[in-house]
Parts: C-alpha cells; structure tokens; sequence
C-alpha cells in the first residue's frame, strides 16, 4: 500500500554496510606512466596532404593502424614516418591506442576513424583546406570533450601548391564553421615566417603540459614557424606556454593552450619540433625531436597526455574526450529488483516491505520514514560518455507523511549530482513533506551538462525528530543518447 500512517522500522539490512560513494578517480601520471585500464585513443590526420612534398607527418606507413607494420616497436624505425618517434614513444607506454585518418573528418559516424571513437586529433600540418563538414565534425567533437592538437608551419607553407597554407588552413576552422566562429579558442595564428628560434617555456611548475610524466620542458624550436597571438578577452582560458624570444603575454606564443566546450586546445607553430628526420624515401626532413637544444619530445608528448585526459590534471576541459555515445540506459539494478546489488547506501533502504508498494515488481527503495532525526542515502555511480548529448535522468517518487504543516518542510530529500571526490556538482531538487501525495510521480531531469564525466548519483534524506515523512523511489534511468 501507499499510505503510512505510523513510524516506520527499520527491517534487515538489504545493503551491506554504508559504502559511500566511490568512483573511479584519474590517477596522476608519473614518470613512468602505469598501463592504462583504456587506452586513451588518438587520431593522426593523413587526410590533408600531410604527406605532400618534402612533408611525411605521419606515425606510420600502415594505415588505419601502425600496429600492422610493427605490434611492438621498440625504436622509432620500427614504423616508417617523420612522427614515428612520437607514435612509437606513446606505444611503448601501453597507455594509448593510435589509428591515422586517411579520409575525411566525420563525427557521429560509422568508419573506423569517426572522431567519436576518439579522444584526441592531431593535426599536422594540413595543407588542404577543411570541408564545411569536417569543420562542424572537428568543432562538435572538440565541444563534447575530445582533444585537438593543432600542428601549424610558417606562412607560405604551402607544399602541394594548392593557394593554402597550414596557417590559412587553421585559422579557417577557427573562423569559419558551423559550431561556433567567434574565436572559439581565444586565440588566431599569424602569417610569419620565423627562421630560427629557441622559444622559451614559462615559469609554472603545476602545468601539467610543462611538468608532465614525460618529462619538464624548458624550450622549443623554430626552423621556419610561427607564433600565435592570444585573446583572453575571447577565451579566458587560452594560455600561452612556449614564447618566441623577446615576448610574452598576448604575442609571440609559440605554442598555446586553450578549451572550448568541455574539450582540450593546443597549439604549435611549427612542424620541425615532431620531426624526427627519419621517414620515407625521397623526403628531405629534419630531427627537431632529438634536437639537443630543446626538450620537444616531453612537449609533445605531455600535451597529448593533457588533451586526451591521462593526465587527470585540471585546468581545461572535462578530459578524456568523446567516446562512441550508443543510446542506453546506463543504471545498474534501476528497479532495485535485484536487492542491495550495484546501489550504496543505508542499510536497509532497498527493501520489499509490504508496509509500502513498489511501483512495479517486489522492490523499492525507502529512505526515510521513522518519525525520529534520520539520515539515509543512496547512490549510483555512472560515467555519461562524453559523445552523447542527451542524458535524461529520471525516477518515480512517491512521499509519504504524518506532518501536517501545509507551508514547512520538516523533512527533505535531497538529489544530488557528486564528483569523485564526493563534492557536490548540483543538487537537482529537493523534496520536503510538503510535495507528499498518494500514488508516485515521475521526476526528470538532464544530465547532459556532465557528459564526459564520471559522477554519483546521490539521494539524501534527512528526517526531522518527530511525525514520519517516507520518501519511496522506484524504476529509476538514466538514458543517454
């Protein structure tokens, strides 16, 4: 039944123990990066005349996958690219998982290499100009979490003699795309050509792309690049790392930071620096990876720690990009009609107690309900993938009082949105004895702010010292597309 008119007690315990809230928590990296329980999955672009001229910016012969070439490279000739010594440095880790995209750009999609089945894109070097729908796809997949390491040359860059250059190229999907053109980044490239340069990182030990698992940098170079000019007024969150000798602030950044939705931004002003002068036959490159003056290998690969979310560090975005969104609920045990499984909380709270009814089948969940100062809870802890944009959380309530007061709210139930660390996002509602009625009322609300996180789920109910108030859930959801 749903109407109870005397205290309620508390049965046996349906839930061992009071298991608060735990969640799976990003681990800072260290210098020797653990193995990843997923690897963070980055996509090279190869779809550009990346490879056009003297240029060989890939990771690999073997396309999608370089693994096809060598499944365990030690060294960086073990794949044959000017990237190589990047690719093969993030393999080695067992951290990542690399594919190269050698068609157009899609998100959403079905293809091997939809940005969806990602959490970084490198582009480096383009050299042809992105479609209006790539654009949309590289912007929507940046603004639902991804990473989006952008590789720039000098001005004049252009090596398949096309009328445009990296520069252009980027600056175009900066400016004009579908998702959003109003200097997204914060921040525009300039059309220089500087010769040569060992641009300098700032001072500030807690970045995470500076100090990262892979080392500290202290320079960069420029064998023909160029720099950035910065527009906080834009992005607040733009930041300039690496700087061209001689400035600082607003211009001359060499290589950038920035976020834009809940996703990652980098810059890089040239493409000498990730060059590891090896390749293909007939390409005439240059070792800027290995260059002695400069510490560019920790450059890179930190930054791609950072965009892909490994690093676990604040400081921009949600981290770990955009995964594959399928349409699902994601609750484990919603109509509690499998007992105290996948739900922590009170013990007790998930129950068949015939003193109230469950919506539907044997189970519900009752917090609440005793006429004396109480406090029970539960929780679910759920990550929301970060490719879907539609979260809806739902559930069907039904409050239960012998208060009688029409205008205060003696006893509340409180639902909650938790990070990791237990702190509270948002509270969603509130309920009180003031919103009791015969029979359950469904709630909704949308989640979809928290896609790309890991959150808990929260409901607390706290009880005044005399005159019960019950708060009955049942058939709870959370379905995401």
């Amino acid at each position: 039944m749903l109407g109870l008119t005397g205290p309620r007690h508390r049965a046996g315990a349906l839930l061992a123990g009071l298991a608060l809230v735990t969640a799976g928590v990003a681990v800072q990296a260290t210098a020797t990066p653990a193995v990843a329980a997923t690897p963070h999955r980055i996509l090279f672009d190869d779809g550009h005349a990346e490879e056009a001229g003297n240029a060989d910016w890939i990771i690999s012969t073997s396309k999608p996958d370089p693994l096809a070439q060598d499944s365990s490279p030690s060294s960086e000739t073990d794949w044959t690219g000017a990237l190589s010594s990047w690719g093969v440095a993030l393999q080695k880790t067992g951290n990542y998982s690399l594919k190269t995209a050698t068609s157009a750009l899609t998100y959403g999609g079905t293809s091997a290499t939809d940005l969806s089945k990602f959490d970084t894109l490198v582009l480096p070097e383009p050299n042809t100009l992105f479609t209006t729908a790539e654009k949309t796809a590289i912007m929507t997949f940046v603004k639902n979490g991804g990473g989006l390491f952008m590789i720039s040359d000098h001005t004049g860059s252009d090596r398949n003699n096309d009328g445009e250059d990296a520069v252009e190229i980027l600056n175009d999907l900066m400016t004009d795309n579908s998702v959003d053109s109003t200097d997204p980044f914060g921040f525009s490239i300039d059309s220089l050509n500087i010769g040569s340069d060992y641009p300098s990182a700032v001072s500030d030990s807690t970045n995470p792309v500076l100090h990262g698992s892979f080392g500290t940098v202290t320079k960069s170079l420029i064998a023909n690049g160029t720099t950035a000019t910065l527009k906080p007024a834009d992005d607040s969150a733009v930041k300039g790392l690496v700087y061209r000798t001689g400035y600082s602030g607003n211009t001359g950044a060499f290589f950038a930071t920035s976020t834009f939705g809940s996703g990652r931004v980098a810059f890089w002003g040239d493409s000498s620096p990730v060059d590891d002068g090896t390749g293909q036959s007939g390409n005439t490159l240059y070792d800027g990876w290995n260059d002695s003056g400069a510490t560019n290998a920790a450059l890179a690969l930190n930054a791609t720690e950072w965009l892909s979310g490994a690093s676990g560090s604040s400081g921009g975005g949600t981290g770990g990009g955009t995964g594959t969104c399928t349409a699902a609920q994601l609750l484990g045990n919603n109509g509690f009609e499998s007992g105290s499984t996948t739900w922590t909380g009170t013990s007790g709270v998930i129950t068949n107690s015939s003193s109230q009814s469950a919506r539907t089948g044997s189970y519900y969940a009752w917090l609440d309900g005793y006429g004396k100062a109480t406090t029970d809870t539960l929780a679910q802890t759920v990550t929301i993938p970060s490719g879907c944009t539609t979260a809806a959380l739902s559930f069907y309530l039904h409050v239960d009082t012998a208060e009688t007061s029409t205008s205060t709210a003696y006893d509340t139930l409180k639902v909650q949105v938790l990070n990791s660390s237990g702190t509270v996002l948002g509270t969603l509602a509130t309920y009180s004895n003031l919103n009791a009625a015969s029979g359950y009322t469904q709630r909704s609300f949308s989640l979809a702010s928290y896609a790309g996180q890991t959150v808990t789920l929260k409901f607390t109910g706290t009880e005044g010292s005399t005159l019960q108030t019950s708060f009955v859930l049942d058939d709870t959801a959370l379905n995401v597309s």
